[in-house]
């Protein structure tokens, strides 16, 4: 009999990088209370149905419900309120991708002004190398379509 040995099915993942970064009319403590809320990213993803939650702060993990019935569990893997940034694992999801990291941060610009940045490294399910220009935009679309979203609540 072969002895087990510790192995994990979470990598980071190579593959593509998609950077949205907004910048928004707010104090950056204002904005960090939107997208820094793990557990509120439906506040500017409308395709969200709801999210659950499992635990709190570091560790933890979000189920997202999209209306579509797709779904995505991700766990916190860091969090500064100072530093206003986190980070994230996505570690089951039924959207083909095969492995995810995220973070999510927001800087000051001055009075009243801040920029919000979605960072994601990703790669698809599937290890077709042509399929890779299709995934990317359609990662970078949604991160578009969430952070002009976030925009839109400051505006």
């Amino acid at each position: 009999m072969k002895t087990l040995q510790p192995d994990t099915l979470i990598q980071n993942p190579h593959g593509c990088h998609v950077v949205s970064s907004v910048d928004v009319p707010a104090d950056a403590a204002k904005v960090w209370e939107v997208v820094g809320n793990f557990a509120g990213f439906d506040a500017f993803i409308p395709a969200l149905s709801h999210i659950e939650m499992t635990g709190e702060g570091v560790s933890s993990l979000r189920k997202k419900v999209f209306k579509d019935g797709n779904v995505v569990v991700e766990q916190l893997n860091s969090r500064d309120d100072q530093a206003l940034s986190m980070t994230w694992t996505t570690i089951y999801n039924t959207l083909g991708v095969a492995n995810l990291w995220a973070a999510m941060n927001v800087e000051p610009l001055g009075a009243g002004k801040s920029r919000a940045t979605w960072t994601i490294i990703a790669q698809p399910a599937t290890d077709d190398a042509a399929a890779l220009p299709g995934f990317k935009d359609f990662v970078q679309g949604f991160a578009d379509d969430a952070m002009n979203n976030v925009l839109k609540l400051f505006a």
